[in-house]
């Protein structure tokens, strides 16, 4: 038979776990105290980052569709820090001449980098806006002409002056552009396109396709016919390719057209998408209320 060798069983220093021993309730309930405070506190700063006011430049903010935006963002100062471009120290003063309203020229690039400086989204509300000829007689059943200033034709606003914007905006990593447009730019015999020779259509759908090129996640809005009336109290409508122009509900109030700017801000849904804007007259269809689902029917990204 085999012998068998013994090993002797090694001793375990009781000095070697004595650090270890088990801890006692109190020890427990401490450990947890610190941790769960150590968690609030990640979870703290992680909702402060995510509920800090986005910063929004509207230029063109003294204009009367700019004016509805500017005034509604400094409403809801939770959840945004407005400020507003303009071209003169009148039209400062028009909006309130707070120190959050920017002086500068949009065909000069170099005078809008101290607006765009910090900001997180930009709304663009420029356009170049035609004068009537003095001398127009409706009594006598003549037309009105139209004529655009030196230096104001819409090549110069609505084409260079937005490109402007959005070369500055990118280079100052903004992270998404909304751009107010109008329909008919599909129709290059667009009645707009003959006031004062301006081909303001064609202009304007030059800068937003270069926006959609540029890369910035962007929301273009191509509304219709622009209206002073109270906004929240209509059903809104989407389309594509001036197809609304084709129907009996070709218009929409300025303050519906100001909402849906500040709440494609708000939807992943609203970005990389470009659409025809009007509403349903008041008192028929359900007043939009759920913007999401309203950026969900859009497809079009041009």
């Amino acid at each position: 038979m085999a012998s068998v060798t013994r090993v002797p069983l090694l001793s375990t220093p009781t000095s070697l776990f004595s650090s270890f021993s088990t801890p006692t309730p109190l020890q427990c309930n401490r450990h947890f105290e610190v941790h769960n405070k150590r968690n609030f506190r990640r979870l703290a700063v992680v909702a402060m980052a995510d509920s800090n006011p986005t910063t929004v430049l509207v230029t063109g903010a003294a204009g009367r569709t700019g004016q509805i935006v500017y005034k509604k963002l400094k409403e809801r100062p939770d959840q945004y820090i407005g400020r507003g471009l303009v071209r003169t120290e009148e039209s400062k003063e028009k909006i309130g001449s707070a120190d959050d309203v920017f002086i500068g020229d949009i065909r000069d690039a170099d005078s809008i980098v101290p607006a765009v400086q910090g900001i997180d989204a930009l709304v663009i509300l420029t356009s170049a806006v035609p004068k009537m000829k003095p001398g127009f007689d409706p009594n006598k059943g003549e037309r009105p002409e139209f004529y655009f200033e030196d230096g104001s034709y819409p090549e110069q606003v609505d084409w260079i002056g937005q490109k402007n914007q959005i070369d500055v905006a990118k280079a100052a990593g903004v992270k998404q552009i909304v751009l107010v447009g109008s329909m008919g730019g599909t129709d290059l015999n667009n009645p707009l396109n003959k006031l004062g020779n301006g081909n303001i259509l064609v202009w304007k759908r030059k800068a937003e396709q270069y926006l959609a090129d540029s890369g910035i996640p962007y929301t273009i809005i191509r509304a219709g016919g622009l209206q002073d009336k109270e906004g929240g109290i209509r059903e809104l409508i989407v389309g594509k390719d001036d197809e609304i122009l084709k129907t009996e509900t070709r218009t929409i109030a300025r303050a519906d057209v100001a909402e849906v700017c500040i709440q494609a801000l708000q939807f992943e849904e609203a970005k990389f998408k470009a659409f025809d804007l009007a509403s349903k007259p008041e008192g028929t269809g359900t007043p939009t209320k759920d913007f999401k689902s309203l950026f969900l029917q859009i497809t079009t990204r041009f």
